[in-house]
């Protein structure tokens, strides 16, 4: 095997070295393989990672095991592993550590009272409680403590309409606590108060969530692909996937904009529905235009067909459809 990457990384612990290990990529007649080497004493363990023929999905693996392990303190002894000085130096650095200091420093009684004000106000005004305010938001609020409007303002994730809607609200539930705050505002202390190497495995923490968002999605589209060759119907694709028939068709379409063909499903799913409805399908979309499914829908059926219980259906069929027609439409010769 062909070692084309690797690199050295070492656990601190009370300001020594405590362990060491090694991540390395190799290639062997067109198969990849990816692993993590751990050092302990004398002692040297190995885990592959990764082993097959993609780049890209090894890249994907790549990223999410190495920021867990950095999550655990490990550190790369050569730079190279991500761009360190635009990671934890660049733009919004300092309203990521407000939300790293409100999380190592929680007030949980306050935390917990808002959560309960967020939670009556989103029934009363018929809100998803995230549209009222977010978890962040309400931990930054119960940290920090601001007094008033001015400074409730100086916290990431808030503007200047939900300051005035339900800023008196929230000030008024810190005042009544009336516990001492970690420091006034602004909060340009925290930048001193915050540890540099907490801040970093806090960081590499947000990360790991996020690519291991990305590789499940990645796997998805592996997944989907497969099943495409093998000329699964949308049913087979669900079945093997766990996604629902529109998640499924959500991501057959993004797949086309990939430059995949899925025509194959697509053909299969339609192949029932009466010719005379494809044609007044695909009309409706050169009249109307393919970016709203509702007014074709209206166009095409009465109001009888639509209230009949299986609209869903209908829809799914008309965003098959519109995946063929943006296909030809996409090939089409332009004019001139």
């Amino acid at each position: 095997m062909r070692i084309v990457f690797l690199n050295s990384l070492e656990k601190q612990e009370d300001g020594a070295v405590s362990d060491g290990a090694q991540v390395w990529i190799g290639e062997d007649e067109g198969i990849w393989r990816m692993g993590w080497n751990e050092i302990t004493g004398s002692e040297e363990q190995e885990t592959v990672w990764y082993e097959g023929g993609s780049w890209s999905e090894m890249l994907h693996v790549y990223r999410h095991r190495l920021v867990v392990k950095m999550g655990e303190g490990y550190r790369p002894v050569i730079e190279g592993i991500w761009d360190e000085r635009e990671e934890f130096h660049g733009r919004g650095m300092a309203a990521q550590k407000l939300i790293c200091y409100s999380e190592q420093h929680g007030n949980e009684g306050l935390y917990n009272e808002l959560c309960v004000w967020r939670r009556k106000k989103a029934a009363a005004d018929r809100k998803a409680p995230y549209m009222i305010a977010s978890n962040r938001l309400l931990k930054l609020i119960s940290v920090f403590r601001p007094r008033t409007v001015e400074e409730l303002l100086q916290l990431p994730g808030l503007g200047e309409s939900k300051a005035t809607e339900y800023g008196p609200d929230l000030l008024e539930m810190v005042q009544a606590q009336g516990e001492e705050r970690p420091g006034d505002f602004p909060l340009d202390w925290v930048e001193r108060e915050i540890d540099e190497d907490v801040f970093r495995t806090w960081m590499y923490k947000q990360k790991e969530a996020k690519f291991r968002l990305e590789m499940e999605k990645f796997s998805l589209r592996r997944m989907v692909l497969e099943s495409l060759a093998q000329g699964l119907d949308l049913e087979g694709i669900c079945n093997r996937t766990g996604l629902e028939r529109r998640e499924a068709v959500e991501l057959l379409e993004l797949l086309e904009k990939d430059g995949y063909t899925t025509d194959a499903v697509v053909q299969l799913e339609i192949q029932n529905m009466p010719k005379e409805q494809q044609s007044a399908v695909w009309k409706a979309f050169e009249e109307l235009g393919d970016h709203f499914l509702k007014p074709v829908l209206q166009r095409v059926y009465d109001q009888e067909a639509i209230e009949g219980g299986g609209v869903e259906q209908l829809y799914e069929k008309l965003r098959l459809i519109r995946i063929s027609y943006r296909r030809q439409k996409e090939n089409a010769p332009k004019a001139g």
